[in-house]
């Protein structure tokens, strides 16, 4: 397995990669033609794509992201990994690979959001704001979710959803440096 930059030429890696997005993100995309446009939306010079890709030089996972705040912070979007390869590092190794090129482009921070929209973590389902504090302090992981196996971001903050009221927007960050702002 090797990661490598997802090139805006490679049709078979970008509809791969797309397959991912609809396997992944259960009705985020309605079509594979709507999967393949957020592909192709990655290449840009102020986003980084990349893909994991087996022996046979198929996608079997895909990292993503957006340059934010004049590059100090990077959103992380997406993150996907084949079914078949979960529970195998990829993520991991995706993440790691996605903080040395936001490090190479002076980035200190990486922030990733996610929704809760189906209750599977401690979050889902109740009323936010009701003990806020305590609930941000003891968020658990209680159902899979894809976004919180990820040990490494840390969670910062949480509210109701745009996309979806009455469910949980959840932001984690990760520090890439030790840089003081004054």
């Amino acid at each position: 397995m090797i990661i490598t930059d997802l090139k805006p030429d490679n049709e078979k890696h970008i509809r791969q990669a797309a397959e991912l997005l609809l396997n992944c993100f259960d009705g985020s995309w309605e079509t594979l033609e709507c999967a393949i446009d957020e592909v192709m939306d990655s290449f840009d010079e102020k986003k980084i794509s990349r893909v994991a890709v087996d022996d046979e030089n198929n996608v079997i996972g895909w990292i993503g992201g957006n340059e934010q705040y004049d590059g100090n912070v990077w959103e992380l979007h997406p993150l996907a990994v084949d079914e078949r390869w979960q529970k195998n590092g990829i993520g991991t190794l995706l993440v790691k690979d996605f903080e040395e090129r936001v490090r190479e482009r002076g980035g200190i921070t990486i922030l990733l959001e996610t929704d809760d929209e189906d209750c599977r973590t401690t979050l889902g389902g109740i009323d936010l704001y009701s003990d806020f504090f305590e609930n941000l302090k003891n968020i658990k992981n209680v159902g899979q979710h894809p976004c919180h196996t990820l040990r490494i971001f840390t969670l910062y903050a949480y509210g109701w959803s745009r996309n979806d009221p009455g469910y949980a927007k959840i932001k984690s960050y990760n520090l890439l440096s030790e840089k003081v702002w004054i």
